[in-house]
């Protein structure tokens, strides 16, 4: 072999094995970013879910609150009635 040919074969095998190994971390960092964006993806929906539910509770609390009231304006009706008929 000759030291020009050398030169060359070294030279694409030195391309073909960077080629490949180019193409493999592309490859490899795909589907990690196809990973990540359906994870965040995922994270989104569940924080939409999440807002869903703090609306229910709120409004649960709300009407929980109203009924405590109502419960403690009865016994207090009911108590100036018993005083009323001693």
């Amino acid at each position: 072999m000759s030291n020009v040919f050398s030169t060359i074969l070294g030279t694409v095998v030195g391309l073909v094995i960077g080629a490949g190994i180019s193409w493999w971390i592309y490859n490899r960092q795909q589907k990690t970013a196809d990973k990540q964006d359906k994870t965040l993806k995922h994270v989104e929906e569940l924080g939409i879910k999440q807002e869903h539910i703090l609306e229910k509770i709120n409004t649960y609390e709300k009407k929980h609150d109203e009924m405590l009231n109502n419960i403690l304006t009865l016994d207090k009706k009911i108590d100036s009635l018993l005083e009323s008929n001693k």
